[in-house]
């Protein structure tokens, strides 16, 4: 049981309810044994892969069509706000599923669908996007790989980083440049199956201050010739559409993992209070502690009624840019936040990483500025005024 307690979402229905219940069990019994290893090893094993999509916990919102549960949006909300909880965070299975997958079930033709989407579902491929590069983070219009069409074949040239999943990937969504003198206009998805082609290079497992399990990787495509049907869409200069239009997801998704951190910083925060002692008396027992706590669980509080309402209007299809914004920066921030001052209330303690709350603190700063910096969802939301 968490520190915050709320009505049990409107968009959370009995079926979601089993779901939530059968994915504990699962990530208690058989990812988190090993899950130490994997953040010494820098990388989660395929064989752990596997098995999630074996138990059906990878692409959950994907059509039974083309190997998927059939389910939405919630059902792969429900599995990253468990990893959340129960502090699995390093396991780069909600970029998998709620971010790669959907855009080629988004863009894809019947033929790409069939051809990929099964094999992310179980787990044989491990999916990756990539957008960013060393000259382009947030202003994907800067983006510099290039795809030059060549016969029935692509040809792309680039580097990328910071790419989450990097080093196991074996499916990786390329943001590049068909027509670089278009701007925006020019930009187009392609997909690429790492394992089929030459010029696909893999540079270092990135030293990060923290989701030191989730691989992150630079990326080199040289002379990388793709068939003609691994574009996404049905036409070149699609790309930057598509990443406009599937972004508030992954918005959302940050403020839904945002929302799962701060509430277990406070739950572990509040059992440590009630057990540490100073000048004869539990820390939960000062003033300055309960006031603090009072504030962040207010602030709690508020932050998951705010993305609650959020997952319903994304699961109804009405969720703006705007509004997903808001709720990227503002839980983000919330969550540096609550970490920091739970932290605090450690003691010297707090700094040691033997305790929970120094993994969380190392691991949200990266909320504030990936999917868009914080300060890139507040100039998307001046737009709106």
């Amino acid at each position: 049981m968490t520190a915050i307690q709320v009505p049990r979402p409107e968009w959370m229905d009995e079926d979601l309810v089993l779901l939530d219940s059968a994915a504990r069990r699962f990530f208690d019994q058989e990812i988190a044994p090993d899950y130490e290893d994997f953040v010494e090893a820098g990388c989660v094993t395929r064989e752990a892969w596997e098995k999630t999509g074996a138990a059906g916990l990878l692409c959950a919102e994907i059509d039974e069509a083309y190997g998927g549960a059939g389910g939405t949006f919630a059902h792969d909300a429900v599995v990253a706000q468990i990893l959340g909880e129960k502090g699995l965070d390093h396991f780069g299975v909600a970029l998998h599923s709620t971010i790669v997958a959907p855009y080629i079930a988004h863009y894809g033709s019947e033929d790409q669908k069939h051809r990929w989407l099964p094999k992310l579902v179980s787990g044989e491929y491990i999916g990756a996007i990539a957008m960013t590069e060393p000259e382009a983070g947030s202003d994907l219009q800067g983006v510099r790989t290039t795809a030059v069409k060549d016969g029935n074949h692509y040809v792309l040239n680039g580097q990328k980083t910071f790419i989450t999943n990097g080093q196991l990937a074996n499916l990786i969504v390329v943001v590049a440049k068909t027509d670089p003198a278009q701007g925006a206009k020019g930009t187009s998805l392609f997909v690429v199956e790492t394992e089929e082609v030459n010029g696909f290079r893999r540079g270092r497992n990135l030293d990060k201050i923290g989701l030191k399990g989730n691989d992150t990787s630079e990326l080199f495509f040289d002379d990388v010739r793709v068939p003609a049907d691994a574009l996404l869409g049905p036409e070149e200069g699609r790309g930057f559409y598509q990443l406009m239009e599937q972004l508030p997801q992954e918005r959302l998704l940050v403020a839904i993992q945002a929302m799962a951190m701060i509430e277990r910083a406070l739950t572990v925060t509040l059992e440590y209070v009630k057990e540490r002692k100073a000048f004869g008396k539990r820390v939960l027992d000062f003033q300055n502690t309960q006031f603090k706590l009072a504030e962040l669980k207010s602030e709690a509080t508020i932050g998951r009624v705010f993305v609650d309402h959020c997952i319903a209007r994304h699961i109804k299809g009405d969720l703006d840019p705007t509004t997903a914004s808001m709720a990227k920066y503002w839980t983000t921030d919330l969550q540096c936040k609550v970490v920091d001052e739970c932290l605090q209330l450690h003691g010297g303690y707090g700094y040691m990483n033997e305790y929970p709350i120094a993994r969380m603190y190392q691991d949200a700063r990266v909320q504030r500025i990936y999917a868009g910096t914080n300060e890139i969802m507040k100039v998307l939301i001046a737009r709106s005024l």
